[in-house]
């Protein structure tokens, strides 16, 4: 994949960066593949703002991506890749021998013509699904599921991989993206490969108002603010913040302070937390 560099002819193109997505499908996505995608811009059922800095954004729908891979020891052929609205990684376009058609999340070396299945000793082969037990140490995998049956959870970013280290039954230790080292259990499914789309992080929008088009709302400094809305604020001209440590918008200390579940019961199985 090659990066375009735009001529700065206009000022929202001053160092844009994009990616060339020459290689995706032209042809409108699947229609029983899709469904309609209701805009919360970060409320909760009450109507009130619960996530902030959200709201606006292009219409998208929403595209039913096949998390769970429980189509087991049926071959599936490729046949195209396809742009994702919701997401950073593109979709493979699966066609299987009895008709049905689905989406995965595309990995890095897959080809159209290209053939996946899900087994429970599956080739290691990007796009294959297997389980955890039968899958090579070292070998690069995405999609982990969580809880055995529920469906790949982690991993589903682009670019991103995790590693196997090593097995010590009935668990199976992975080195996830953060350099955390976790415990799963062997009866867990994960694709093989890493997941295309690893020059995401290179792109440059150009302006402001592409935020806007992806459903991002401005952000603005708490010491910008009056001192009823933010901690930080109020005072002359650009004052300091008038605290011994910076503050959440709702008074509680913002840096340093540990917010993670002390009995959080996934704590068990974290073996090296991420630095």
């Amino acid at each position: 994949m090659t990066l375009l560099h735009y001529n700065p002819i206009t000022p929202s193109l001053r160092n844009k960066i994009t990616l060339n997505l020459r290689f995706l499908s032209k042809k409108k996505p699947e229609k029983l593949l899709i469904t309609k995608l209701l805009k919360k811009s970060g409320r909760n059922n009450q109507g009130k703002i619960t996530s902030r800095h959200k709201g606006a954004g292009h219409k998208q729908k929403y595209r039913i991506i096949d998390f769970k891979r429980n189509k087991y020891n049926s071959q599936g052929l490729v046949k195209a890749f396809e742009y994702d609205p919701n997401r950073n990684v593109y979709l493979a376009l699966i066609y299987y021998l009895d008709g049905e058609k689905r989406y995965i999340l595309a990995p890095q070396d897959l080809k159209i013509g290209d053939v996946i299945i899900t087994a429970y000793n599956a080739p290691i082969l990007p796009g294959n699904t297997s389980l955890l037990q039968n899958i090579p140490l070292g070998t690069f995998i995405h999609n982990l599921e969580y809880i055995p049956g529920k469906g790949g959870q982690l991993i589903r970013a682009a670019g991103t991989y995790g590693k196997l280290i090593a097995k010590e039954y009935p668990f199976v230790i992975i080195k996830l993206p953060s350099k955390e080292m976790r415990l799963f259990n062997e009866k867990c499914y994960a694709t093989i490969g890493r997941l295309a789309n690893s020059e995401y992080f290179l792109i440059k929008k150009g302006k402001a108002g592409v935020n806007r088009w992806l459903g991002k709302r401005p952000k603005v400094r708490g010491a910008a603010m009056n001192p009823i809305d933010h901690p930080h604020g109020g005072g002359e001209g650009k004052a300091s913040i008038g605290k011994p440590q910076p503050r959440t918008p709702w008074g509680k200390i913002a840096l340093g302070v540990k917010t993670r579940l002390k009995q959080k019961h996934s704590n068990q199985f974290i073996l090296k937390f991420k630095k």
